[in-house]
Parts: structure tokens; sequence; C-alpha cells
């Protein structure tokens, strides 16, 4: 069973990158300039292989203990992103298994960032992660906090900041998400920050459309999760 799904994967990444280089085009931009990041959370290795096969250069996952379990089987053929909320006690972990930290989301997080990474001698790429409509139920630093958390985090020696993330409120059209996606690129050009990771597989063509450098899609490439 799982091996007559796996050409749909290929079939699924290739419709997604024509699908952002539509949505590029249509706002002037170069397909190139937008990373693809797969997200395989819950995703079994035989789909995620299949994907490398095809040319997938990142991966994204939510979970620190899942990541671990996969670079182990599948080393490290793409990029590793973490996408999901970091605990600080599993920080340690996290700078060992990926390449760019998205869930920036509290000055805590980046102190214990710091700490671990100055043992080390890293340099931790990261983005910081704006609640873009002041949801209790996500992380991130307040649109009004953005400022005075970006100054605090430069302080830091071995944590840079390199552009803004969110995860907008669920929408009932994939349009509706618009306003959130152009107030962070709009946050990001007042600070001069390059990269914008935002956009699922619901509405990363009006994420690309609005400037995103960085779309997160898992569903419209490796089917429904389990």
């Amino acid at each position: 069973m799982l091996e007559s799904r796996m050409p749909d994967v290929r079939e699924n990444l290739e419709r997604v990158r024509e699908r952002i280089a539509r949505a590029a085009t249509r706002a002037g931009r170069r397909p190139d300039d937008v990373l693809l990041i797969g997200v395989s959370k819950t995703v079994d290795v035989e789909r995620i292989r299949a994907a490398l096969a095809a040319g997938l250069r990142a991966l994204g996952e939510n979970r620190v203990q899942e990541a671990k379990t996969k670079v182990a089987e599948l080393g490290r053929p793409a990029a590793w992103h973490l996408i999901g909320h970091l605990q600080t006690n599993k920080v340690k972990d996290a700078l060992e298994l990926f390449d760019v930290i998205h869930s920036l989301d509290r000055l805590e997080l980046a102190q214990e960032l710091e700490r671990r990474a100055a043992t080390r001698g890293l340099a931790v790429e990261a983005m910081l992660q704006v609640n873009v409509a002041a949801e209790p139920s996500k992380g991130g630093f307040a649109p009004d906090a953005v400022d005075e958390a970006l100054e605090a985090i430069a302080k830091l020696a071995h944590v840079k900041v390199t552009g803004l993330m969110a995860i907008p409120p669920e929408v009932e059209r994939p349009e509706d998400s618009r306003r959130w996606f152009r107030g962070l690129r709009e946050q990001a050009e007042r600070r001069g920050l390059k990269r914008l990771s935002m956009g699922m597989s619901s509405d990363f063509e009006v994420a690309v459309e609005e400037g995103a450098t960085m779309v997160r899609v898992g569903t419209a490439i490796f089917g429904a999760r389990a």
C-alpha cells in the first residue's frame, strides 16, 4: 500500500513547485527566491525519501524527538528546519539537529540558545516568531514588541535573527490570510530583515505573492497526516 503512494509524492511536489512559480511570477518575483520546506511531521521515512529523490532541499519538523529519529535514519541530504515550539530543555538537542530555528518566540528561549551555543562555539540562525493576530493559543511576540525583542537578541553573540515567521489564524479562504502576510512583510521591511517564513499548504500561494521567502508545506506534498 505504501509503495503505491510513492509516485504521488513526486507528482505532488512538482505541482507545488509549479504553483509557487506561478505565484512568484504574478508578484514580479523569481521562483528561485522562495525556499520550499517540506513539513515532514508524522510523515514516514519512505515518503520523505521520495521527496528528497525528487529534489526537495529542506525539511521542516515540529518536534525535536521526532526529528532526532529521522535525522539518525536519513542523515542530512537536505537542510533541517525547526518550525514548531521549542522547549528550553530541548535546546541542546535542537542545536545538534537543525540548521534554522523558525520558532524563536520568547526571550527566555533566545537566552538559552545563546548559552548552549556559546559553549559549543556555534552560530544560531533563527526567525523571530510574531503572533500577528495576538491569539492566546499561539506563541510569538506581539507585533508591537518586535523592536524590543530584536534589540535584546541583537546583544547576544551567538544568536542571529535573519527574518520573521508567523502562523496566521485559520481562515475560510486563502485570500483571507493576505492581510496577515502583508503585515508581516511590512514589519520585516521596516527592520531590514530579508527572510519571511510564512504560508502553509492552504495558503502558500498568497504568502508568496506577499513576499514569503520560505513556505512550509506538508499535506500538499506528502498527503494527509496519520
